[in-house]
């Protein structure tokens, strides 16, 4: 049974005035029936992100709107949504991309696991029913989430379709028993999260989603990102997780 929770929405963005708009308009009338609150982290934007956020807030009674004066990473801005929504009592909290490359369609279903208290966290993954590159993945990012995801299953004796996914849900459980803020501030913040919900023994959930590649800007660099996961394997291995 679905069981009405009070949910926050975070939206984590950088220079995302050209989709920002888009993205809440996709969002499915459904979601605005809940108990629910989005917040967007302007993450130090330099274009009119910031402006467009709080002009949505104006007219949307459930939005609001953290700025962060300066940008602070992928990372750190994930970090203040989800602190902020831990402290006005979320009972779930759900990651959606400010470029809209992740579907705010599937919000609804993505949710219900959390919502029938089936898991702590929920990805949806691009790697299940072999969608990735239908969607247009190019073969290369495809090849390297595979190869990356097959090496951290190893490591941390899991079993999930890829730690590569942004679209990320989580329990209040889950954000109580993490703590995230001792995570590193790299572009694989998801992919920690992942490794330390195994850790935790928490239930992890993965929900198919379709791969959408189009005109987004990506701030995000391959090979620094790459190094970071094996850098986060590394200090995994020497037990900097242990806390």
């Amino acid at each position: 049974m679905v069981v009405q929770k009070r949910i926050y929405v975070v939206i984590p963005a950088y220079q995302a005035a050209q989709t920002l708009e888009s993205v809440f308009e996709r969002i499915p009338r459904e979601i605005y029936e809940k108990d629910v609150r989005i917040v967007v982290v302007n993450d130090g934007s330099s274009d009119a992100t910031g402006d467009i956020a709080r002009k949505i807030a104006q007219s949307r009674a459930n939005v609001e709107v953290i700025d962060h004066p300066q940008n602070r990473g992928y990372a750190q801005a994930q970090k203040t949504g989800f602190s902020y929504a831990l402290a006005q009592g979320a009972e779930i909290a759900a990651l959606l991309h400010a470029d809209g490359q992740y579907a705010p369609e599937l919000l609804p279903r993505l949710l219900t696991p959390l919502e029938r208290d089936e898991a702590d966290v929920v990805i949806g993954s691009r790697m299940l029913e072999r969608g990735a590159l239908k969607g247009g993945m190019p073969l290369y990012k495809y090849i390297a989430n595979k190869a990356l995801t097959a090496v951290e299953n190893l490591a941390y004796g899991l079993r999930v379709s890829e730690y590569h996914s942004g679209y990320m849900l989580y329990s209040r459980k889950c954000l109580q028993t993490i703590p995230f803020v001792r995570l590193s501030d790299t572009f694989h913040f998801d992919g920690e999260m992942i490794m330390m919900a195994g850790k935790r023994k928490l239930r992890i959930k993965e929900i198919a989603i379709p791969t959408r590649y189009a005109d987004e800007k990506s701030h995000l660099k391959p090979v620094q990102y790459g190094f970071d996961v094996l850098k986060i394997i590394w200090h995994n291995y020497r037990g900097k997780y242990e806390f």
